[in-house]
């Protein structure tokens, strides 16, 4: 890396000071997690309220999908600091993550969701809590807590689940349906864009690493469930 990767970039006023490249680089990240923080609320967390077998699920689903509101909220207002119009933070016109096209149809469809999927989010985010673009970072570290909560939430209940053959079968399933679709998560190998995004210290890691560290802690979290990933096709 060269000496870009030792910027620091602290307010809001220094980043409008920046170089082009690194500006939309910025731009890129804040607004694919203003969007996908969104549309992952709308198709996933409120629905499954309904799917929520007891008050106290019903209670907890609906704090989760209170925070990943409010992780919209406060992407969306980091951008319009920013300079990034509001409409350009919308799924009306980003296309969102192809995570969100799994079919949601059960209390464990939703568990397994939050188990394997806020666990890539903690694994991004844990890399943007390093990001030279402070405000970014410091967002990013502000989400942490919440969103380790959210997989912990996915962790409790699908073990919960597990307490009977039926359910350990029901979220078996549901990891077998789920999880082809989280390697996709992390981006292409050799991406244009991460190579940038590391060249000024926004990430630190390649997608081919971050996507290693998912594997490795997935199949630790599922086996520690008594469960397995299904094997995946080479791409």
């Amino acid at each position: 890396m060269n000496s870009t990767a030792k910027l620091q970039v602290k307010t809001i006023a220094e980043f409008h000071e920046q170089p082009e490249e690194y500006r939309i680089a910025c731009e890129k990240l804040v607004r694919s997690h203003a969007v996908n923080e969104l549309y992952g609320a709308q198709v996933f967390d409120e629905p499954a309220i309904q799917f929520a077998p007891t008050p106290y699920a019903k209670w907890l689903t609906c704090r989760v999908a209170m925070e990943e509101y409010g992780h919209h909220v406060r992407f969306k207002d980091l951008g319009l600091k920013m300079g990034i119009p509001e409409k350009d933070m919308s799924p009306d016109n980003k296309r969102p993550l192809s995570i969100f096209d799994f079919e949601m149809k059960s209390w464990a469809d939703f568990c397994v969701i939050k188990l394997l999927a806020d666990l890539a989010e903690v694994i991004q985010v844990e890399d943007l809590s390093q990001c030279s673009f402070h405000p970014l970072r410091d967002l990013s570290r502000l989400t942490m807590p919440e969103e380790q909560f959210h997989c912990q939430f996915g962790k409790d209940f699908s073990k919960e689940l597990c307490e009977t053959d039926e359910g350990r079968a029901e979220i078996q399933d549901a990891i077998n349906r789920y999880y082809p679709y989280l390697p996709a998560f992390f981006g292409r190998p050799k991406s244009k864009n991460n190579e940038i995004f590391r060249k000024w210290g926004i990430k630190m890691r390649t997608n081919e690493e971050m996507l290693a560290d998912y594997v490795k802690r997935a199949t630790a979290l599922v086996e520690e469930l008594g469960l397995e990933l299904p094997k995946l096709k080479a791409a």
